[in-house]
């Protein structure tokens, strides 16, 4: 787990990118409702859970730089026998306080006032600025958002300026700390347990789907439910070269790849693996030609991984390397061609989320910055070559160090014999 000290630390961080005076306020979003009374699992807003580290809806934080001095307030959900009994239990006050580091806990219901205290009455100073994420899922009530309370400050304040906190937060979540790469290790280790249960399983007519529930009960049962870091992709055969299969309910069959994509989680912390394995235990030579590429491409990419290399100039390497070996084994005429079989980005970054947002939820700016130490960002090339009903990718997580990098899925075996060795045994 993060201490309450670390939370501290990045609270503090974070008012010292804020202007003087300012107001950051962060919500943790609300349940959402799938269909009439029945609601998805709550996911927690990640920008508010990494400052506060704490896990349930309808909770607020409020940063405030007052010439320079932080204070701090966090608003919670008031006890409620009744609900408890329905729906389980809330954090209380000092719960709160020993997850968070935050003395100034107070129900939400007081919220209202704090915030009329702050921006009407000048309480802590003449606040100019309102720092809110501005991410079009983060929810305060069922029909409210954070872009509608913007409006409604701006509109009731008519000298504030409202800024977005999003990519100030998603700046300080690039370099991540010691205990955040063991929360990752530990979403790793989980996830290669995943994946050797899966391979136990594997073979000639069984459904991907029966081997995505597989992955599901190890991970589950290893974790204490934390559950999957996204949507698990189990992909055989012709399958596999759909970049993200959707529906796993393909028939394994004798001389397929299997394509799993997946990863588990540790308190939100995102492990993002891939590997390919055959269903007979046995690569067939064309296999062994493909897979054999990819892994050159993925090894040569942690071999050059560094500070100060971007993203997109690993993208550079990474098709000219798939290029000029598929044209070499004749697999395309000309280096153009490489878009034909490989159509995606070698890497991302990776933490409380899967894909790291940077500066906006989408944006593609994270591939022009330059690597810094503690960063952590996938290695996954691939070849997909329908037309003869495979598709390949290798993909492992990397920590950038001062350096180089550190291949943080090193334990997951990937090499051809690796791999076969281990299915023999797992057969055995």
């Amino acid at each position: 787990m993060i201490s309450p000290n670390e939370y501290a630390e990045r609270r503090q961080r974070a008012v010292n990118l804020m202007e003087s005076p300012s107001v950051m306020i962060l919500y943790s979003g609300v349940e959402k409702v799938s269909s009439a009374d029945e609601g998805y699992p709550f996911e927690v807003n990640r920008n508010f859970y990494y400052l506060t580290g704490i896990d349930q809806p309808d909770s607020v934080l409020l940063l405030l730089n007052s010439e320079g001095e932080m204070k701090e307030f966090l608003f919670i959900s008031p006890y409620d026998e009744r609900k408890e009994k329905w729906y389980g239990k809330r954090l209380k006050s000092d719960e709160a306080s020993a997850i968070s580091g935050i003395s100034n806990v107070m129900t939400n219901l007081s919220l209202q006032a704090k915030l009329e205290l702050i921006l009407g009455e000048d309480a802590y100073g003449e606040i100019k600025r309102v720092y809110l994420d501005l991410d079009r899922e983060i929810k305060i009530t069922d029909d409210t958002d954070t872009r509608e309370m913007k409006r409604v400050i701006e509109n009731t304040y008519s000298d504030v300026i409202v800024n977005d906190a999003f990519p100030l937060i998603t700046t300080l979540r690039l370099r991540k700390s010691a205990r955040e790469i063991d929360e990752l290790r530990e979403a790793i280790r989980v996830t290669r347990l995943g994946i050797y249960s899966i391979w136990a399983n594997m073979k000639d007519g069984k459904k991907e789907y029966e081997l995505a529930d597989v992955f599901h009960h190890t991970i589950n049962d290893e974790s204490g439910y934390q559950g999957t870091a996204f949507n698990t992709i189990m992909a055989a055969g012709r399958n596999a070269a759909i970049l993200h299969y959707p529906n796993p309910q393909g028939q394994m069959k004798d001389g397929d790849l299997l394509l799993c994509d997946l990863g588990s989680r540790h308190n939100y912390y995102c492990a993002d693996v891939t590997r390919c394995a055959p269903v007979n235990g046995k690569f067939s030579d064309y296999q062994r030609l493909i897979y054999s590429i990819v892994l050159g491409c993925n090894k040569m990419i942690a071999s050059i991984a560094k500070p100060g290399l971007t993203i997109e100039e690993l993208q550079n390497r990474t098709v000219e390397y798939l290029a000029s070996e598929c044209l070499r084994y004749g697999i395309i005429e000309k280096k153009e061609d490489i878009s034909k079989y490989y159509f995606h980005g070698v890497s991302h970054l990776i933490g409380l989320d899967t894909h790291d947002p940077y500066k906006t939820p989408l944006s593609t700016e994270s591939k022009k910055i330059p690597l810094e130490p503690g960063m952590v960002i996938s290695d996954e090339p691939g070849l997909y070559i329908a037309e003869k009903n495979i598709g390949v990718r290798i993909e492992d997580d990397l920590l950038i160090t001062r350096t180089g990098c550190e291949v943080l899925t090193k334990d997951i075996v990937k090499e051809i014999d690796d791999i076969e060795a281990r299915l023999a045994s797992l057969k055995r």
